[in-house]
């Protein structure tokens, strides 16, 4: 996500919600044997535009989830939503997997699934219709998903950065 348009947000006036998208044990092989422990993504969101992911590892559930969503409040990154849904059709490939995502009609719901699903339902977007292709792993699924909402630019923000006013920018 290097990109130029991202708004870091802060956490302290944001009332977010988090959603654990996968938790997984994993292993560690010691010289005595192996050694379990968790790992969780969480996606937390105000689904007001403003969301952001973590990875938490514990030895235990419960912590690994609570360090997640500390993480995930350090990376938080303002979206824009407008009337429900994204502005324009966005594509984002991080490792294996492709993410697209293309703005919908009111009445049609998230169609998504899985950890993206868990990532548009904590930015806030009620209608979109989102694909992805190659790798189902949720971390890059998840990366690849918010990566693409911040790829998203409004016609405020285009037309800021082209120095016209809003009306050049529909009219051409």
């Amino acid at each position: 996500m290097s990109n130029t348009n991202v708004k870091k947000v802060r956490t302290s006036d944001l009332e977010l919600k988090d959603r654990l998208v996968s938790i997984q044990r994993v292993t560690k092989v010691t010289k005595g044997g192996r050694t379990f422990s968790f790992s969780a993504i969480v996606v937390v969101g105000n689904e007001d535009g403003v969301v952001g992911y973590g990875l938490g590892k514990a030895s235990e559930v419960q912590a690994a989830i609570s360090k997640g969503i500390e993480d995930a409040k350090k990376n938080l990154v303002r979206i824009p939503v407008i009337n429900g849904t994204i502005p324009h059709k966005q594509e984002f490939r991080f490792g294996g997997s492709l993410v697209m995502v293309r703005p919908a009609a009111p009445g049609t719901g998230i169609i998504a699934g899985g950890a993206m699903r868990a990532v548009l339902e904590s930015v806030g977007v009620k209608n979109v219709l989102a694909k992805s292709k190659g790798s189902s792993n949720p971390h890059n699924l998840v990366k690849a998903t918010i990566g693409a909402l911040c790829e998203l630019r409004d016609a405020r923000s285009v037309a800021q950065l082209r120095g016209i006013s809003m009306s050049q920018v529909f009219n051409g």
